[in-house]
Parts: structure tokens; C-alpha cells; sequence
């Protein structure tokens, strides 16, 4: 049995409870904002791709702010960048909900990303910060639970506001953070830890700048489409090639780079934990808006009964997460193996329940597809955050969380610009097949997890040896770390 560290802070379980408050509002308004755009649209007189905006302005401002944030919380102190971006997301939100017109609401929805994209970095690598060994892997189960569930219950959350709000129930989407941000806020305060930064005050501005051009560009070549702007995307990753040759350099001179090169060559998991994280969100994220459109313009649901419909899989990875926090130190990589399983088992017999059942009884139908899909996710975001980052060094933990969360925005970009656009292909080509249209897109989803499947596979059967002997973490020579910052 695991003997308590007198060295842990005693409120540590407390202060995760805020920072999962604050990573929750954040990750909720990556979705939760999407079944309101048809109001908005209507409510501020703009076209439909003015008000899209809102949605993709956000994504991006949240990605690009990823790592250097992550890089500012090592170096000026994670509790003083948590708690001044959530003060920021806080206010930023009361100005979305107040905007009288589409250019100030999207003004607001970039600097709330901006925010947004602050306070995640922080948010693991507090955890890193607070929590050893297999309290470690809990707290990262309910980091994964915040993280699965907060996507899949945004349709459900954002369609019951604009049912008991009215016509006028968009803006309340965006001040319903705000008195619960207050709180996160002033919890905050009082519970997290005063840690002496651990870094350097040098953020590598060339770095900076290579790798935000890089992430733009790409995110943009999906979002513009790239039978339009090809070009970006190969542009993006000449860029983001250079990033990496550049903080190779600055490494080798001693420097501090934005993000440390060893991470991807030196620090086992790290980069195969990256790598399957952004795969799996291609999958993962565009599922979602193509049942949406399946049940909203297919069968006619109201956002609040489309989000519904999709409950399911969020209950079951709510679930399975928390639990699979307490079995990642024991099963390792196996355990994201049979959860990669399980969620395309459940998603794939849901894409053909949805092409082949009856419209009337096809959700319910799906329901315990769903369900079983939403437990096999749960056993994969959470394990595979705590495995991609257990033997990153605290001192750089917020850079290498920032890293990790910015490979699966990209794969989230990826994925919501491909899986609709399949989908509308495949409704013009069939002269509006909604059932066709969703299995082919949910498949197609599915087999960018197997992908993800295969780089599990091989990290499980590479480590396999090495994890039937391996100490416990503490007892490793990674976490001589630990107590660093």
C-alpha cells in the first residue's frame, strides 16, 4: 500500500476540483456554442459565415495559445496564469453575451479562446505539480473524464439553455460562465498552491512565432478547404519543420527553447502518447457534428433532442475515465488498446444501426452502441494523458501538456472539417441519403482510430517486457523530477 507523502499538498484534491471547473467551461465552448449559431445568425442579422466564426475564431485562438502559455506558466508560475486567464475567460464571456453585433462578438469569442487556451496547459501540468504516483493517474482519470465528457454533453447543455431561454437563449450560453467562473475564481485563490517558478524567464520569441504561424496555417488549409487554399498546408509544415530545427539550435546552445526537443526523442511515451492523441481526435471530434446534422436536418430533431441522442456515450466516458485513472499504472498501455476496441466497436455499429435501422426507433436503437463506445473512450483519452506525460519533468510540464493538447486540436481541426464535408458530399451524390451519409462519415472516423489503434498496438508490444517488471513510478528514475517546478 502506498504510504501518504507529507511532502503533497493537503488541499491538492480540493484545488484539482477548480481547475476542472475552469477546464470544463473551456472545452464546453468548444461545442456547446454550435447549436446556437442558427439563432445568432438570426438574433444579430449576419450571414452564415460570419456567425461560424464564433466557433472556428475560438478553436483557434485556443490552439495557438497552447504551448506558449503552457512555456509562460513553467517560467512565471502556473497559479498566477491559471488564475489570471480565468479572470480573463470570465470577463470575456460576459462581453460574447453582451455583444450587439457580430464583429464584437467574434472580437470577444478570439480573446475568450485566448484565455481558454491559457488555462489548459496549466491545468496539467498542475496535476503533474500536485499529485505522485497513482494519485497521479486518478486525478489525470478525472482530467480525461472532464476532457470526453465536456465535448460530448456541449449539444445537450447549449440545446436545453436555448429551450428554457427563448429566442434571446444564445447569449445565456455565454453568461452562464460567469458566475461560475467567480467561483472557480475565488477557490482558486484560496486552494492553489504559491510555487516558486522553476524556469527561465526567456520565451524564445523566434520559436513562438514559427510554431503559431504553423498551427494557423494548417488549421486554416482545413478550415478554407484545400481544393482552396492547398497550398497553406504545405506551407504549415515547412514551418513547423523549421520550429523544430530552430529549438534543436537553441537547445544545443544552451538556451531555453519553447519547447525542449527531448521531449519527442528522450522521454518515453511522449511522443507516441502525442501522436495517438491527435489521430484519435480526428475521429473523436468530427463525429460529432456530422450526428448532429444526421439528426437535426435528417430526422428533424430539435438541438436539445439531438444532443440527447448522443448522451449515451457521454455517461459511459464519464464513467470508464474515472476508473481507468485507477488501472493505468497496473494495465499501461493495454488498457487504451482495448478501450480503442471498444469505442470503434461502438461507433461502428452505430453508423450502421444509423444507415440501415428505421428513422423513428434509430436512436434508440443506438443508445447502447453508444454507450459501450463512450466507455471505450473513456479508457482512452485519460491513460493515454497520464502515460504521455508521467515521465515528462515537472519544470516543463505546462509546455509539454500545452504540446500535447495542441496535437489534439489539430486532429480535432482535421476531423471537423473532414467528417461534414463527407457528409455533404455524400448527401449531394445520393440525392440526400441522411442514413448513407452518416455511416460513411461515423466509418470514416472510425478508421482514423484504427490508426491510433495500430500506434497503441506497437507502443503496448514494444513496452510490453519492460512494463511486466517496471517499479512503481515514484521508484523510477524519471520522477527524479518530482518535486521540481
Amino acid at each position: 500500500m502506498q504510504r501518504p507523502d507529507d511532502s503533497l499538498d493537503p488541499n491538492r484534491w480540493r484545488a484539482l476540483w477548480v481547475t476542472l471547473v475552469a477546464g470544463f467551461m473551456t472545452l464546453l465552448d468548444v461545442t456547446i456554442v454550435a447549436v446556437a449559431l442558427p439563432s445568432m445568425q438570426q438574433g444579430l442579422h449576419t450571414s452564415p459565415a460570419s456567425v461560424q466564426w464564433v466557433v472556428s475564431g475560438y478553436a483557434l485562438a485556443f490552439a495557438l495559445t497552447l504551448v506558449t502559455a503552457g512555456r509562460i506558466g513553467d517560467a512565471f508560475g502556473r497559479r498566477r496564469v491559471f488564475l489570471a486567464a480565468l479572470a480573463a475567460f470570465v470577463l470575456c464571456s460576459a462581453a460574447a453575451g453582451a455583444a450587439p453585433g457580430i464583429e464584437l462578438l467574434v472580437a470577444a469569442r478570439l480573446a475568450q479562446g485566448v484565455a481558454a487556451g491559457s488555462i489548459a496547459p496549466q491545468n496539467s501540468a498542475l496535476i503533474q505539480q500536485l499529485f505522485r504516483g497513482a494519485e497521479r493517474g486518478r486525478a489525470f482519470g478525472l482530467f480525461g473524464a472532464t476532457v470526453g465528457v465536456s465535448s460530448a454533453v456541449g449539444p445537450v447543455v447549449g440545446g436545453l439553455i436555448l429551450a428554457l431561454a427563448g429566442p434571446e437563449g444564445w447569449r445565456w450560453i455565454f453568461y452562464v460562465n460567469v458566475p461560475v467562473g467567480l467561483l472557480a475564481l475565488f477557490l482558486g485563490f484560496r486552494l492553489l498552491p504559491r510555487v516558486a517558478p522553476g524556469g527561465r524567464g526567456n520565451l524564445d520569441p523566434v520559436g513562438v512565432a514559427l510554431l503559431g504561424a504553423g498551427i494557423l496555417a494548417l488549421i486554416l488549409a482545413e478550415g478554407g478547404g484545400l481544393t482552396k487554399v492547398w497550398w497553406l498546408f504545405p506551407a504549415g509544415a515547412l514551418v513547423l519543420l523549421a520550429f523544430a530545427r530552430w529549438e534543436r539550435r537553441i537547445a544545443r546552445r544552451g538556451g531555453q527553447p519553447l519547447l525542449e526537443p527531448g521531449l519527442l526523442t528522450e522521454t518515453r511515451g511522449y511522443a507516441t502518447g502525442a501522436g495517438l492523441a491527435a489521430l484519435y481526435f480526428v475521429g473523436f471530434s468530427g463525429v460529432w457534428l456530422v450526428f448532429a446534422l444526421f439528426f437535426q436536418n435528417g430526422l428533424g430533431y430539435s438541438p436539445l433532442m439531438s444532443g440527447l441522442a448522443v448522451t449515451p456515450f457521454a455517461v459511459g466516458s464519464a464513467v470508464a475515465a474515472a476508473v481507468a485513472g485507477r488501472l493505468v499504472e497496473r494495465l499501461g498501455r493495454l488498457l487504451t488498446v482495448w478501450g480503442l476496441v471498444a469505442v470503434m466497436a461502438g461507433l461502428g455499429t452505430t453508423a450502421l444501426l444509423l444507415w440501415l435501422a428505421p428513422a423513428g426507433p434509430a436512436a434508440w436503437l443506438a443508445a447502447p452502441a453508444l454507450l459501450l463506445g463512450g466507455l471505450g473512450s473513456g479508457c482512452v483519452i485519460s491513460p493515454n494523458i497520464t502515460m504521455t506525460l508521467r515521465d515528462v519533468p515537472v519544470r516543463m510540464a505546462g509546455a509539454a501538456g500545452g504540446a500535447l493538447q495542441t496535437g489534439q486540436r489539430l486532429g480535432g481541426a482535421v476531423g471537423t472539417a473532414a467528417l461534414p464535408g463527407l457528409f455533404y458530399l455524400t448527401l449531394n451524390a445520393t440525392h440526400d441519403d441522411y442514413h448513407e451519409a452518416v455511416a460513411l462519415s461515423v466509418g470514416t472516423g472510425v478508421a482514423a482510430m484504427l490508426c491510433a489503434l495500430t500506434v497503441a498496438v506497437r507502443d503496448w508490444h514494444r513496452d510490453r517486457p519492460r512494463d511486466d517488471r517496471r517499479c512503481p513510478p515514484e521508484t523510477s528514475h524519471s520522477h527524479t523530477h518530482a518535486g521540481q517546478n
